[in-house]
């Protein structure tokens, strides 16, 4: 009776579990690579959609194809693309090669109960940023206007027009590829009453003396915009989340002194008001965010 019993949990642990999907890969594909290789296979992968990418090591680079196949099999991918060099750009274009399944690049990514479509070829999407899409998704209140300097394909303003119904998000993008699934996200989502689109350079296009917050997602030279930023801010201030990346021994200090000695101009002081770290980018360096408060002096 106790044997019965003790099966009968092991057999429901083994159900609940959830199976490594690196172990199942490795198992499959033990035979067809060398043995020796195994230990070369990715051990992470970024999923957007129903597509996969991938990073392989030269060192299997012959079986990349055969690789390719059993990851999105047992995935559930549609096509697997192989990232050959990263972001580059102002635009922030990834470097992909198509390996198995299908060459479309569109797809839809669901994340939050949120919408994105992109083309993973021409839009980069980090799934490191998740935690920070989600916690913007929930900073704004009915009574703001805010300004997205970065909007992309909507990162930050579509999960903050649903979860906090903002009167106005104005989301300035200069990328004309972007810019269109911005568009094609703000319908996907339901939000055009709330997000208005605004295609070009912040510095030209962007709105004045308009905004309660500020997002400027963008991380490479953020301190050039800053000036924008201020413009965008209603007379009374407001909050402007500033993303950076730096040194983890120069955050917050460095950054926040930077807005701190600009906004003096505007005869205004900046507030610290919380800064985290978004995500690791290099041994040492950081993606975080500073929230900070601009106020009347």
């Amino acid at each position: 009776m106790i044997i019965h019993a003790f099966l009968n949990l092991f057999l429901i642990t083994r159900l609940i579990m959830p199976k490594n999907p690196l172990i199942e890969i490795k198992n499959n594909l033990s035979g067809l690579i060398p043995g020796d290789l195994i230990q070369h296979l990715p051990k992470k992968w970024e999923k957007i959609g129903d597509i996969l990418i991938l990073k392989i090591e030269k060192s299997i680079k012959n079986y990349e194809k055969i690789i390719a196949e059993n990851y999105a099999c047992l995935l559930n991918c549609k096509g697997v693309f192989k990232d050959t060099g990263g972001i580059s750009g102002s635009f922030r274009k990834p470097s992909v090669k198509w390996l198995y399944g299908s060459k479309d690049a569109v797809t839809i990514h669901r994340e939050n109960k949120i919408r994105y479509k992109l083309d993973i070829s021409q839009l980069m999407f980090s799934s490191g940023n998740m935690d920070e899409r989600i916690r913007m998704a929930n900073s704004s209140n009915e009574n703001e206007t805010v300004v997205d300097l970065f909007a992309g394909i909507g990162y930050f303003s579509i999960p903050m027009a649903v979860y906090s119904n903002p009167k106005r998000i104005y989301a300035c993008e200069i990328n004309p590829f972007a810019y269109k699934f911005l568009c094609e996200n703000i319908l996907l989502n339901d939000v055009s009453d709330i997000v208005r689109p605004i295609l070009g350079d912040n510095r030209v296009v962007a709105p004045n003396n308009v905004a309660d917050r500020i997002i400027m997602g963008y991380w490479d030279d953020t301190q050039l915009f800053l000036k924008t930023a201020f413009s965008c801010l209603k007379n009374s201030g407001g909050i402007i989340h500033y993303h950076i990346k730096l040194p983890d021994i120069l955050v917050p200090h460095k950054p926040f002194e930077e807005v701190e000695n600009k906004i003096k101009k505007f005869k205004k002081k900046a507030v610290l008001m919380n800064f985290k770290k978004v995500k690791s980018y290099a041994p040492g360096i950081i993606h975080a965010v500073l929230d900070i408060k601009i106020e009347d002096l």
